[in-house]
This record gives C-alpha cells, structure tokens and sequence, in this order.
C-alpha cells in the first residue's frame, strides 16, 4: 500500500470511527455530527462521527428559512482554498474506494477525449441542479425540500448508510421498494465502472468534487511545472488517470492531486506543495 492509499485508508477509519453504531444499529447524533468532514461520506452510515459537506448544504438550502448556509459554505470553502480537489485524491472514502476497484486487474477503458470533455461537466449540473435549485424552490406545504442528491442519486450514501441500515434493520427492510433498487442499481453501476474506468463518479457525478474544482487554480496547495526542465516528454501526461496534459495545466479543474504524474516525471520538474 503505497503513501496516498494509506492516507485514504486512515481518512476513512478516522471519518467512521463510531464502531458502535453498527452494534446498535442506528445513526450517531452526538456534537461532531454539527460539523463537515472534508470528503463525501454519508451522514447516514452507522460509523459516521460527522456530516456530508453535500447533505448539509441540502438540508440548510431545503429549510422553512430558505437561505443558503454562510457556515457550510464557509466549511467547504475553507477546504477547498487550502486544498483545492487534493481532498478529493488523498481525503475521500468514496473516492478511496474507487482506486482499491481500479486495481482490480481488468483491460482498462480510455473513455474517448471528445466524450469526457462532454461528460465531466456533468457533475456541475448535478451540484446546481440537484443540491441547490431543487432543494431551493421544490418544496413540501411546509416550506422544506427532500435532500435530491442524497435521495435520488449518490451510490456513496447508498453503500454507506442505505445498505448497512437495511442489514441492520429488520422493519427497513420491510418498507423497501423501487427507491432503494434505483439507488442500489446506480451503486452497482458505479462499482462496475470503476473497474475500468478510473474514478467515473469523481470524473462526472460528484458535485462534492465539482464544488473543489473551482478552487484548484487558487488554492494554497498547488502543482507548478518548471519549465526550464521540462522536456514536453508527456510521461506525466500518460501517467495521469484523469487523462490531463500535467505539463501543460498543472492545476486544471480536474486534477486531484493524485502525485502520480510528479512521480513519472524523469527530470523532476513538477513541484507540489502548499
């Protein structure tokens, strides 16, 4: 397990550390839950000791108050000025488990550059559309609106808090229907497509990755290419599973920081760092 897998891995503990919510079978509700861990994880998995940056942002906007939240703005902001989408590379326990279903040893599919500069930009009309616009004018006679996003559509909630809260409980499992199915049948396809396709609900779903994109020009933490040194050879380029032209545009929206290219570059001209 090379440095960036153990980090998820320790990310991951860290961020669903209250083993006992599996043993009594419900969701942890203590004071840490009022705050955002920096990566997708649903509020809803039994482990969970904190919120999904996307659930509250959701939850806030969907309110009788009808206001967007300066404190879970400020939150993700906050995370995405340091880090930018380094979260997404080196934070994030869905994206974790992406690259552990990567690995799985598949022939790999290079999706079509014409394709995926089409189908990245999905992920920004899913975090405009389903996590603000719906929650924000969609609503109930009493002025609050479902969570969208987490409800019609996110596989890491589903994996997280739908599947082990199903097992766990008995009288859920009795009021499952087509909801759960289509939200089971998304998982499945993520799962599956994640073995050849490196990272496809990071590259074209999340909103949570969309929402970092915008920081990775201007974040403290960023790549910068000496171009004294580099030799055009494209290594990093080929090395990249984002398929991104390093050499070029270190800091594109669609970079997250893997490390993969610095290592690939022979003569060491792509430096990283705060």
């Amino acid at each position: 397990m090379d440095k960036r897998n153990f980090t998820q891995l320790i990310a991951t503990i860290l961020t669903n550390a209250n083993l006992k919510g599996f043993f009594e079978k419900g969701i942890f509700k203590g004071d840490t839950k009022k705050l955002c861990v920096p990566g997708l994880n649903c509020y809803s998995c039994p482990g969970a000791l904190g919120s999904c940056p996307i659930g509250s942002l959701q939850a806030v906007i969907g309110s009788m108050k009808y206001n967007i939240s300066l404190y879970v703005l400020g939150i993700m902001s906050f995370f995405g000025v340091i880090f930018g989408r380094l979260i997404c590379g080196w934070l994030c326990p869905f994206g974790f488990i992406q690259d552990l279903l990567y690995k799985v040893k598949v022939k790999k599919i290079n999706v079509n550059k014409k394709v995926d500069n089409v189908l990245k930009y999905l992920k920004y009309v899913i975090l405009i559309l389903f996590v603000v616009i719906l929650p924000m004018f969609l609503t109930n006679e009493f002025g609050m609106a479902k969570p969208y996003f987490c409800e019609f559509i996110c596989p890491a909630g589903t994996l997280e808090g739908g599947i082990p809260l199903v097992l766990l409980n008995e009288s859920l499992r009795q009021t499952i229907g087509f909801l759960f199915a289509w939200k089971l049948f998304i998982l499945i396809a993520i799962i599956v497509l994640s073995m050849f396709v490196y990272r496809p609900f990071c590259r074209y779903i999340c909103p949570l990755g969309a929402f970092y994109s915008v920081f990775n020009k201007f974040s403290f933490y960023k790549y910068k290419v000496d171009e004294e040194k580099c030799t055009g050879c494209k290594a990093c380029q080929r090395k990249c599973n984002m398929n991104i032209e390093v050499y070029k545009k270190p800091n594109t929206i669609d970079c997250i920081r893997c490390g993969e290219c610095v290592k690939a570059c022979p003569t060491k001209c792509i430096k990283k760092g705060f």
